[in-house]
């Protein structure tokens, strides 16, 4: 890892993209540390002391680690993710998108731009949750226009943290949207493990449960590392033909279908579904029907920490498949092979072949997104059954290794296009 950072490092073009992800992040960080108007930071540390349940430090993990400091970043990316699932999920339902997604680069802006406009929309129904929900305790804003400019606040933050998302995908290294996760995450580490020595020194947390959950800790990110280097390579060979006085083809070579194709994004995505309920609750606070959802669709009681486990599992399967099919279509990639002559060995070309990819590629989907399941799920389940503080610690560590080994796979094959274009130059 190491060595592929200094390698970029000393590359010009990929040094000037590292310092503009770096001044991005920098921009980031001094806007997760403006507090909104009108806002009382010892009443909302306060509830994050007193832990308020789960829910909390759900909605802090999503939006970017935010939302514990209440400032102007403090709903996060949490907005853009939910469109993002929303507009995907109606490309196949609406044929006007799905011609849309055909078109292109020009496609892909327009789609891009109804993205815009729907998350500026759910960011404004959130922070009216927020501000009149939630938090209405921990601000003082009594007018109508001290809340409207409370709202329009972090309606404004949450575009700014989105425009910077994309201009590190744009212009930076690695996926901005899961960067700005990331950054949020790490920012808690300190807190987490601060938070864990003081309830060992107090005794209201054992030895035992600390040890397990560091063995753990450190078998997701093994096997983490695991799926997204795991690989599946159909060896594919390409017939020989003549074209004008020159042959091609006649050589050997392997189609790399990745275990994890769909990378962190499925547990992204099923975490903000599952946020939804949490989110609900908060127009209604203390109310039965909040109560209700907390109680059984948030890991704040028992039977909702058994409910949201087992939806956590379903959505991250859902989204292993469903972002897996968007990314490689067996369809497409059969008739390419069919086009260039290649064909798999023992396997005709056309259909036959198509059916074979697609049979290859649903048991690898299973086994990688089954493995991200489990290991999201098991440990909410473990934290609140031993009373360890660290209840999202698997999908936090699924998402941190995820985005760290995405980011290092972007910075290779930047160097590797590079190195092409150096060697036709």
């Amino acid at each position: 890892m190491l060595s592929t950072v200094r390698d970029a490092w000393k590359i010009p073009e990929l040094r000037k993209k590292m310092l503009f992800t770096l001044m991005v992040i920098f921009v980031f960080r001094i806007g997760s540390a403006i507090p909104v108007p009108y806002m009382d930071k010892r009443l909302v540390a306060q509830m994050f002391a007193e832990g308020s349940g789960t829910v909390l430090q759900l909605l802090d993990m999503i939006s970017g680690g935010g939302l514990e400091r209440f400032t102007i970043f403090a709903m996060g990316v949490s907005p853009y993710i939910t469109a993002s699932i929303v507009i995907q999920l109606l490309t196949f339902a609406i044929p006007a998108l799905e011609e849309l997604q055909k078109e292109g680069e020009e496609g892909r802006k327009k789609i891009q731009f109804y993205q815009r406009i729907l998350a500026i929309l759910i960011a404004l129904i959130q922070s009216i949750g927020f501000t009149y929900g939630l938090f209405k305790g921990a601000l003082y804003a009594e007018t109508f226009l001290q809340n409207s400019i409370v709202i329009l606040s972090m309606v404004a933050g949450t575009c700014f943290v989105i425009w910077l998302g994309e201009q590190i995908t744009k212009n930076g290294v690695g996926n901005g949207i899961s960067i700005i996760i990331f950054l949020g995450i790490i920012s808690r580490i300190p807190n987490d493990l601060i938070g864990i020595f003081n309830g060992a020194k107090a005794g209201t947390i054992g030895i035992l449960p600390i040890v397990v959950f560091s063995i753990l800790a450190a078998l997701v990110v093994l096997f983490v590392v695991a799926l997204n280097e795991g690989e599946r390579r159909i060896q594919v060979q390409y017939s020989k033909r003549v074209v004008g006085r020159k042959m091609y083809g006649g050589q050997n070579t392997h189609i790399p279908i990745k275990v994890s194709m769909a990378g962190v994004m499925p547990v992204i995505f099923s975490s903000s579904i599952l946020a939804i309920p949490a989110t609900i609750a908060q127009f209604n606070q203390g109310s039965g029907f909040a109560n209700f959802l907390l109680n059984w669709f948030t890991p704040q009681g028992i039977p909702g920490t058994i409910i949201y486990s087992v939806l956590n599992i379903v959505f991250i399967m859902f989204f292993t498949y469903f972002y897996t099919a968007m990314q490689f279509n067996t369809v497409e990639y059969s008739k390419n092979l069919q086009q260039n002559g290649g064909f798999i060995p023992g396997i005709r070309p056309g259909r036959p072949t198509s059916e074979y990819l697609e049979k290859v590629v649903n048991r690898l989907v299973f086994v990688g997104g089954l493995g991200l399941a489990l290991l999201s799920s098991l440990p909410i389940i473990l934290g609140k059954f031993m009373a360890v503080p660290m209840v999202f610690a698997g999908t936090s560590i699924i998402i941190v290794v995820g985005v760290v080994l995405e980011t290092l796979r972007s910075l290779e094959q930047q160097m590797i296009i590079r190195h092409y274009k150096g060697f036709l130059n």
